[in-house]
């Protein structure tokens, strides 16, 4: 059984639950890199390396934060979800992007105005 099916197994029936999002996000991660597939396939075999067990990690962290700002509800975004998936399962952290410059258009160059007079 692959990393893909190992993930999908473990997300059959917890459709719509942190769990199922933790696998979506645990797959996005993983894609395309057979060393970091080889690892979370092992990983996946250790029943405190689950994706329900990341979840709760997670959810630890979310309430962390709501215990500090105290508000009604908190949002943990999709790069802390990210980092906290990847340190659970010992993995690399996510390469930077690039960050390109956007250079301004030209100046358009200064028309000389044409008079009326110049035509006749």
């Amino acid at each position: 059984m692959d990393v893909y099916e190992k993930i999908a197994a473990q997300q059959n029936g917890k459709e719509n639950t942190p769990a199922y999002m933790v696998g979506e996000q645990l797959k996005d991660i993983i894609r395309g890199n057979a060393d970091i597939e080889e690892l979370v396939t092992q990983d996946l075999d250790v029943e405190e390396m689950s994706i329900e067990k990341c979840a709760a990690k997670i959810k630890a962290h979310a309430d962390e934060k709501h215990k500090k700002l105290k508000g009604n509800c908190i949002c943990v975004t999709p790069i802390e979800a990210d980092k906290i998936i990847r340190e659970f399962y010992g993995l690399p952290e996510a390469a930077a992007k690039e960050e390109k410059t956007v250079q301004p258009p030209a100046a358009p160059a200064k028309k000389k105005a044409v008079s009326l007079f110049d035509l006749i």
